[in-house]
């Protein structure tokens, strides 16, 4: 809900309907929401001229469902039903457009189903009852799909259109919800409960090229796990309402659910340009999907993903989106021929897109919640090189092509020690499980004897750099005679390898990633359920008088609250102090080893080399001599990065870390003492909640405090900012013809003429020719260091910021202990003997909750293992 669209006349309008002078900040998404919902309800009952005692029933019954007695919002109830029919709001469309102007499709969706129930509370939707809610829909822009849906569903009759049905249980899914108040998660699981179940997808089996039964499972087990985070939700927000559960259970329940949610396996395809990339994703996906040519073709980021209807969308750098057309996609999602062939960098450089997202319902991989990223090259240019750095921190797999007539080349081998040193930080003596080698066009490999020499070839060169780990790894394939047959629906043996290759793929993704996500998730739930038993414990005792906070015991929790509040002000103080001397010692290192930067690069340059000749091929030389210049340049600011900042780093997050330590231990002691003299287990709760944290799900790195500096040690300083690339990017003008011109140019104007320098001694012309590339590369890298510095700033200021934010959320969740523990022993002090009787029967029933989500995550987990 954007509440951001409020306008004077809403606010005017929902003043009037309660009967109170409202501010703007006082309308908010519950009250907009309960306006809309009494209008809808009251418009139903009363459209048709007659209201039946069935329908103020149900009004009531459904008004009591969502908003509990002890919700705030209960006491606007009354008030809000009196002004919507002293006003007759549901006659009046245009206010109340202005009432739901703000509310997303989910929320306008999830307001008319609730008249569309309504309208069977006394039997057969009434015609004019229909006709009002169509109206309305139809204003909201509601798809009248939807309201075939919903019209049936509460009729309990069948429905056709199952793809409607589906995207109606999508919308109006809980979990859509849980960003809001309770209201609307309780509104929507109202709705679901009293939906057709939601329909199982037919999978279409033309574009199929294997069944991936294992990531099926995979996803079954997540979504189950999801719902089961839905059921402890409701739960702990129970609780929470009832001031008995802290409210850092919900929000932990909440995280957990996000990411069960959003989890994707991330696969992306890397290697040279013509290795047959753009085929192979074809193949994949058994459809004509990527441009094909024999040229670098991928200018941008592409993710092939599953929608439920094919579209393409353009992501632009300023936060624009933009839907094409596949044809324009195929234009967008490629550069011009003369860009590629001449490495021309300016057309990537100047391009807008950020990436581009192709969604297809018939896309079998990705709909068993895979995505693949068709990245731009590695060594094809400096800055797709760093386009695709950025995208390999997030995939889970990377497919690496070789063409099988030329194997494993001298650059592609340097390329798979980057991915390992990518993807296996600080693991040099460990290969690599998450690589994957295809042999592509495996079929023009005639002779088994020539098949056998390659497969020989590739098993020993990966085996003697310790470049992979695992079973499987390596595949034979001809992605182009795979595809062929694909889409004749044929088999063939290529067919079959290409099929053998997706399992092991499928397996490790299942095994290797999915069950330690899985894991993950469950741990996290766990460490909820403990907290949340812990502190029903607590409220069982001081129900039955054993835990009791006297007057001394609240004042000293009040000054440990304040003293745990001062922590974090002063911690946060601590961090910027570092922070900036880190940010001082880091200027002086910088200037330092810019001093000697050009020496050292000339130096270099005494070792570069090239097979190109200084006569017929001196373009080519001296390209070869810009990109040696590019890479030790880069070498030098890595060097200087992890070993200069990374130390000064090291020695000032370690005053920080030795602070935050000494926060949390005492925290952790106070705790202690409260544990011993009360009897509480305030120690075990908090270390809960930090756990539950840290193992919030798939893809999590944990919140822990040591987190940031483990990265730094682990991969150096700059793992995960691409320095190195962006040194590159920023020395585009090498990688064009305009540079080679200067060099050349100048050369020859010394010497008198063009055709002289031809006779100059080979020796002599490649050092004038170094000489000018260090001259104008160390011109060029001087006009992008401070940016450069920029980003390395940038990442200091994260590093210190990401520390000091661990911290506060200890101090925080460590509060919220305090705060829970004191509002309980308020609550008991206000419950008579019959009150707290009933008080301990709801307490029965929430541990009867959190032990069946025990029991059934439990069950997924044991179902998962099979």
């Amino acid at each position: 809900m954007n509440t951001s669209l409020i306008s004077p006349q809403t606010i005017e309008l929902v003043s009037l309907l309660t009967g109170q002078k409202l501010r703007k900040e006082d309308i908010t998404p519950p009250v907009l929401f309960l306006g809309g919902l009494v209008t809808v309800l009251l418009g139903v009952i009363y459209v048709d001229g007659t209201v039946g005692a069935e329908e103020m029933q149900r009004l009531r019954a459904t008004l009591t469902e969502l908003i509990p007695a002890n919700n705030s919002l209960r006491q606007l109830v009354m008030p809000m039903v009196k002004g919507v029919q002293a006003q007759q709001l549901y006659k009046k469309l245009t206010e109340f457009l202005a009432l739901t102007s703000c509310f997303s499709e989910e929320e306008k969706l999830l307001l008319i189903s609730f008249g569309y129930q309504m309208s069977t509370a006394d039997g057969a939707i009434d015609k004019r009852e229909k006709e009002y809610l169509k109206i309305i829909a139809n204003r909201l822009g509601i798809d009248a799909r939807f309201l075939t849906v919903l019209e049936a569903s509460f009729s309990n009759q069948a429905i056709s259109d199952t793809a409607a049905l589906a995207e109606v249980h999508s919308l109006l899914d809980p979990a859509q919800f849980q960003t809001l108040d309770s209201l609307f998660v309780r509104a929507a699981s109202h709705i679901i409960e009293h939906l057709p179940a939601k329909p199982k997808q037919q999978k279409n089996q033309k574009h199929s090229v294997s069944s991936y039964q294992n990531l099926k499972k995979f996803q079954e087990y997540r979504q189950q796990l999801d719902v089961v985070c839905g059921k402890l939700y409701l739960t702990v927000l129970d609780g929470s309402e009832r001031n008995v559960l802290s409210p850092n259970l919900t929000e932990e329940v909440t995280k957990i659910s996000r990411k069960l949610q959003s989890q994707r396996f991330r696969v992306a395809v890397v290697g040279e340009f013509s290795k047959g990339k753009s085929t192979l994703l074809n193949a994949l996906l058994g459809e004509e999907i990527q441009p094909v040519r024999d040229i670098p073709c991928s200018g941008t980021v592409t993710v092939l993903k599953y929608g439920p209807q094919q579209r393409v969308i353009c992501k632009y750098k300023d936060g624009r989106e933009e839907e094409i057309s596949p044809e324009q996609y195929k234009d967008k999602a490629s550069i011009s021929e003369e860009a590629a062939l001449g490495s021309f960098g300016d057309e990537i450089v100047n391009s807008e897109i950020k990436e581009i997202i192709f969604e297809h319902p018939n896309l079998e991989l990705c709909r068993n919640g895979v995505e693949i990223i068709d990245s731009p090259g590695l060594n094809e240019q400096a800055e797709r090189t760093l386009v695709t750095e950025q995208v390999l921190k997030t995939t889970d797999a990377v497919i690496f092509l070789t063409h099988a007539q030329n194997a494993l080349t001298e650059k592609e081998r340097e390329l798979l020690l980057y991915l390992k040193k990518e993807l296996n930080p600080g693991k040099d003596d460990e290969g690599v499980k998450s690589i994957f080698v295809l042999v592509n066009f495996a079929d023009l490999l005639r002779r088994e004897e020539s098949r056998k020499q390659v497969k020989q070839r590739v098993e020993t060169i990966l085996k003697s750099q310790n470049l992979m780990a695992g079973e499987s790894r390596i595949h034979f394939i001809s992605a182009q005679s795979a595809l062929d047959a694909i889409l004749d629906g044929t088999e063939n043996e290529y067919v079959k390898s290409f099929q053998d290759f997706t399992k092991s793929l499928e397996q490790f993704l299942t095994e290797e990633r999915g069950a330690i996500a899985l894991q993950q998730s469950a741990s996290g739930i766990k460490q909820i359920i403990n907290t949340g038993c812990e502190e029903l414990n607590q409220w069982r005792e001081m129900l039955e008088g054993i835990l009791t906070v006297d007057q001394g015991d609240k004042q000293k929790i009040f000054e440990q609250m304040a003293e745990a509040s001062g922590r974090d002000v002063k911690i946060r103080l601590l961090a910027d102090e570092l922070m900036e001397q880190s940010a001082d010692e880091v200027i002086e290192s910088w200037n330092e080893w810019l001093e000697g930067l050009g020496e050292r690069l000339m130096a270099k340059s005494h070792h570069w080399t090239s097979e190109h000749g200084h006569i017929m091929s001196r373009d080519k030389l001296t390209k070869d001599y810009a990109d040696q210049f590019v890479r030790d340049i880069t070498e030098e600011i890595d060097d200087w990065g992890n070993q200069k900042v990374q130390s000064i780093l090291k020695q000032n997050m370690g005053v920080l870390d030795s602070k935050i330590g000494e926060d949390i231990y005492a925290i952790r002691q106070q705790f202690q003492q409260f544990d011993k003299q009360l009897s509480t287990s305030l120690v075990t709760q908090f270390n809960n909640l930090a756990t539950a944290g840290s193992l919030g799900g798939i893809g999590s790195s944990g919140s822990g405090i040591a987190s940031s500096i483990g990265e730094i040690e682990d991969s150096g300083f700059f793992g995960g900012l691409g320095i190195g690339a962006a040194v590159g990017a920023a020395l585009l003008f090498f990688t064009g013809l305009g540079f080679i011109g200067v060099i050349l140019g100048g050369l020859a104007a010394g010497t008198g003429g063009g055709l002289g320098l031809s006779f100059l001694d080979g020796d002599a012309v490649k050092a004038q020719i170094k000489e000018k590339v260090c001259e104008l590369g160390f011109e060029k890298f001087g006009e992008s260091a401070e940016s450069i510095f920029e980003k390395v700033q940038q990442r200091i200021i994260a590093v210190f910021a990401d520390h000091a934010d661990a911290n506060s959320d200890a101090m925080l969740k460590a509060i919220s202990l305090w705060e829970n523990l004191l509002e309980q022993q308020e609550k008991r002090e206000r419950q008579n003997q019959a009150e707290c009787e009933a008080e301990k029967v709801w307490l029965a029933d929430k541990r009867r909750e959190l032990e069946q989500v025990q029991n059934q995550i439990e069950t997924i987990l044991n179902q998962s293992a099979c």
